[in-house]
């Protein structure tokens, strides 16, 4: 018995450790923790319940952005399947395309996404179905690339045109932006003169 609790320690640090420290229920019981000895772990201190669902090891330290693994794994579906993905201001902002550090965290979900539960006040939920080519990672977590995330901003009109054009401008710099991207959303959005000013002087 004692051997099987060690194994199934060692099944869920491993799940852990690759989520910040945090797990989900579901996640638990994968790794042979029975649903009603939860409560128990939480009450001698092992782990600490962050969300109705989702907890963290006590003993695992803080990282630098636990809010973002917390609520990637409150965006999960049923099948365990994340279906958040960091977008328009927190995108810009984990990409290190701007300064701009949104109060709140904007994340697009699926248009099928439903919570019977109220959306947490942290959050900013936007709908829409992104293919998987306007996905990456940062910090460990889905987010939209960054053409993608210019785009949404520039719809939105949130954020000053000029800030998106140095993002658009770093973006090419950096790498992290193609021409061929640029040359898509000519293609596709029309010609308008917010993109006229977006992309003014800047070939594809």
């Amino acid at each position: 018995m004692k051997k099987e609790r060690k194994e199934a320690a060692k099944r869920l640090y491993e799940i852990a450790e690759a989520q910040e420290g945090f797990f989900t229920t579901k996640q638990a019981k994968a790794a042979a923790f029975a649903e009603n000895t939860h409560p128990y772990h939480v009450q001698v201190g092992n782990w600490i319940r962050e969300r109705r669902g989702i907890y963290r090891l006590a003993s695992f330290p803080r990282g630098e952005r636990p809010d973002l693994t917390l609520w990637s794994l409150w965006s999960r579906n049923r099948d365990e399947a994340t279906q958040g993905v960091y977008s328009h201001q927190t995108a810009l902002s984990l990409h290190d395309l701007s300064d701009v550090m949104p109060a709140k965290l904007h994340m697009t979900v699926p248009r099928s996404f439903r919570r019977n539960s109220e959306i947490p006040r942290v959050l900013v939920l936007h709908f829409a179905d992104l293919p998987q080519s306007e996905i990456g990672i940062a910090h460990g977590v889905r987010v939209s690339m960054p053409m993608r995330t210019i785009l949404d901003l520039l719809e939105g009109g949130e954020v000053p045109l000029a800030t998106l054009r140095q993002a658009l401008l770093q973006g090419l710099r950096r790498g992290l932006i193609c021409r061929s991207e640029i040359a898509e959303a000519k293609k596709h959005l029309g010609d308008s003169k917010q993109l006229r000013t977006l992309f003014q002087k800047v070939a594809a």
